[in-house]
């Protein structure tokens, strides 16, 4: 028998030639040593930050977020509104080439949680996001995706824990759940540009048991649906795109246009533990820049401490609760 002919990913590939064109068009009579001695800190940011977004089911703003309005001090929403401007190029990449390369995913995950996450993210961008702190938002963020982090490594030391690929016997409480989840996470993407994909992969991973490998890709597709979506909402309705988050923007597109996919390819060669492993260190790296770059008060690290155990609670009951195949 002939080995199966390797998948070309004629649409990244296809993909990356728009971009790359376009954005020299777009730079051609900008300097480009200048806009690199401002903006060098957010692209080195991003190069980290769109290969986490390839290769895990955080979106790049999970990294680029914290590093922009903590260390680099840039407004909160326009932090945001870069996220969603640069994952919806980033992010559009490493799906682009999931589907080329033919990686298993969970559409009945991806429809139905995407569609949840359009009505999660109308709702939050308009009434949500104006009545957060960004700080404690961001201390919330970090710590309930730790406390999914805990539950996932507690369960991944259970010996020979069942994981499948796809959710079994879909129902229609199945299809309002994956909704519900969706709706919520789409409002958390609301206030960070990012979020629905780690949100729902703790339901798929906790209580649907689906293999890490699979849910994975999948989580990258639905981020890439709701960034496009996010993109539109500030640059063409609400029209708050500032001129400071397209220059960030600018600078970042040829590195995400690589970086994303690359992770995505590379979490494709790993195995199921690897991809959990590497989902722990970056919760773990996570929490800890956040701590030692905000320095919480005595208030706000009781949020966290409040927010790791209720979290681990839910976890863990979802774990004990989860469906039977």
């Amino acid at each position: 028998m002939k080995p199966p002919k390797p998948t070309v990913p004629t649409l990244y590939f296809a993909f990356l030639i728009l971009v790359l064109v376009g954005w020299i068009w777009f730079t051609w009579n900008i300097d480009l040593r200048l806009l690199y001695a401002n903006n060098w800190p957010a692209a080195l940011t991003m190069m980290f930050g769109a290969f986490i977004a390839g290769a895990s089911p955080e979106g790049s703003a999970a990294i680029a977020y914290p590093v922009f309005t903590l260390l680099l001090e840039i407004p909160p929403d326009v932090a945001r509104n870069f996220a969603f401007a640069i994952q919806s190029i980033g992010m559009t990449s490493a799906s682009l080439l999931i589907l080329g390369m033919r990686i298993k995913v969970e559409w009945n995950y991806i429809k139905y949680v995407t569609l949840g996450g359009v009505l999660g993210l109308v709702f939050g961008t308009y009434y949500v996001v104006p009545l957060i702190s960004p700080v404690l938002a961001k201390l919330f963020f970090v710590s309930l995706w730790l406390s999914f982090g805990i539950a996932l490594w507690l369960e991944n030391r259970r010996p020979h824990r069942e994981v499948f690929d796809q959710i079994p016997a879909m129902t229609r409480h199945d299809q309002f759940r994956l909704a519900a989840f969706g709706v919520i996470g789409g409002v958390i993407s609301s206030i960070f540009g990012t979020g629905i994909n780690i949100f729902t992969f703790c339901l798929m991973t906790i209580y649907y048991r689906v293999n890490e490998k699979v849910a994975t890709p999948s989580s990258v597709i639905i981020m890439t649906i709701e960034t496009i979506l996010g993109f539109f909402l500030h640059a063409q309705i609400l029209k708050d795109f500032s001129p400071h988050s397209f220059e960030l923007w600018l600078a970042c597109v040829p590195v995400v246009v690589f970086f994303a996919p690359l992770g995505a390819f590379v979490i494709s060669k790993l195995p199921r533990k690897g991809i959990a492993q590497l989902l722990y260190v970056i919760l773990v790296v996570q929490f800890v820049g956040a701590m030692f770059v905000i320095k919480p008060s005595l208030y706000q690290a009781m949020l966290c401490l409040l927010t790791l155990g209720v979290g681990l609670g839910i976890f863990m009951y979802l774990a004990k609760l989860r469906r039977e195949g």
